[in-house]
């Protein structure tokens, strides 16, 4: 048996499965005698199989196969297992903007690193830039087109992604929830989290938790058990808790910078979008009834004349 790699941040980046995912396809797999779909190896580490991989390290007997990628360096192979997880059907929107996201930040470093390359073996000392070497704004709108989104989408990902994970780190099994859709904190909150100081992290991310609306807690719904090397079951939060951290977040901050604002807004936006869309989705006869339909282009019209009144110059 090949003695394969696992990198905890290469792994974590793939939707784990459940218990039953887990148990279903360790059953296929013992029936079949063979695992068919093939284990993807960059040096040694595995990029796709880790399911797989600890099937097989289970049952020695069955016969498997090693394909093996060449990167020049890491952030390119994150990239690869981002695509690769994009190209899956069964994704959550929340994990599919994950992914997008952390696509983004590892393709602005793998850019990063061949332009370091380049002006490294540059000993002429010109001023000169590599040609291959993309800027950021080139990097959002290629994998923009590719995923069908916007530059503004990749950007908003990219942020969204770093939420996430500073929240997983300080509030473990948290991440699960989002990207799950179990909670459904806006995108601006998710972001704010990766921006907060480490000591206000823990605060932000359980008042992630707090329900948007329904007055309801997300874990009055079934949830569904994940396979053992997910991230541990996230700490439970009360609602006396979850009202202090409310209230501490409603304190008086210090003063947010004007990029700061604008980033924050823009991701309320696409946040909007999402649930408006996801509304349409639960709630066709909003879109289908003329009446309703009616309604609901004279309450967006609301929008609309704001947006006016912004390009007029009105300002209060």
């Amino acid at each position: 048996m090949d003695r394969l790699i696992i990198d905890p941040e290469f792994r974590d980046k793939i939707p784990p499965l459940t218990e039953d995912e887990f148990t279903l396809l360790e059953e296929n797999i013992l029936s079949d005698g063979a695992v068919f779909s093939p284990l993807i190896v960059w040096d040694g580490t595995i990029l796709d199989g880790h399911n797989r991989y600890e099937i097989i390290q289970k049952h020695p007997e069955l016969t498997y196969a090693v394909h093996k990628l060449s990167f020049a360096n890491r952030y390119e192979a994150l990239s690869w297992i981002c695509k690769n997880q994009l190209g899956r059907r069964n994704l959550t929107p929340q994990q599919k903007k994950y992914l997008i996201g952390q696509r983004y930040e590892a393709e602005k470093q793998a850019d990063a690193f061949h332009g370091n390359q380049h002006t490294a073996s540059d000993e002429s000392g010109a001023d000169k830039k590599c040609p291959h070497q993309n800027s950021r704004h080139v990097t959002q709108s290629r994998i923009a087109k590719e995923t069908n989104t916007s530059a503004s989408y990749v950007r908003e990902a990219g942020t969204f992604a770093k939420g996430v994970d500073a929240a997983e780190e300080a509030l473990p099994g948290i991440k699960q929830e989002i990207l799950t859709g179990t909670i459904k904190p806006t995108a601006s909150a998710v972001a704010a989290v990766a921006k907060a100081a480490p000591e206000e992290r823990p605060q932000l991310a359980a008042a992630l938790k707090k329900p948007r609306g329904s007055g309801k807690s997300s874990s009055e719904k079934p949830q569904p058990v994940y396979h053992r090397f997910a991230p541990a079951s996230p700490r439970q939060s009360t609602l006396k808790q979850i009202r202090e951290i409310s209230a501490e977040m409603e304190r008086p901050k210090a003063p947010a910078t004007d990029d700061f604002m604008l980033n924050s807004i823009e991701l309320e936006i696409q946040s909007f979008i999402e649930l408006c869309d996801h509304i349409f989705q639960e709630y066709p006869g909003l879109l289908a009834d003329s009446s309703h339909r009616a309604d609901l282009i004279r309450a967006m019209q609301k929008l609309k004349q704001y947006i006016l009144n912004i390009e007029g110059g009105y300002t209060e």
